[in-house]
């Protein structure tokens, strides 16, 4: 079982630092928002968030492909105890 627990909890980690990294990225394209000056240091910024944002998304799904493993090999443990 503890291995389906660490697995559990690297799943979670994952995740919710996947949703982090996307509720920041988030914030700061909201943030910029409007007009777009014709600044290329604005320009960087707004595209080094929108990087940001689908590393988090990536980083959330792999997180729950985790979380998802963890719960099949649980089950599985649970059919071969039974």
């Amino acid at each position: 079982m503890q291995i389906t627990n660490s697995m559990m909890s690297a799943g979670l980690s994952a995740f919710q630092s996947g949703q982090q990294r996307v509720e920041q990225a988030a914030s700061a394209i909201a943030s910029a928002s409007g007009p777009v000056p014709e600044n290329s240091q604005a320009v960087a910024n707004i595209t080094e968030q929108m990087i940001q944002l689908k590393v988090g998304e990536h980083s959330a799904k792999v997180g729950a492909r985790v979380i998802q493993s963890a719960d099949e090999v649980l089950g599985t443990l649970i059919d071969t105890q039974a």
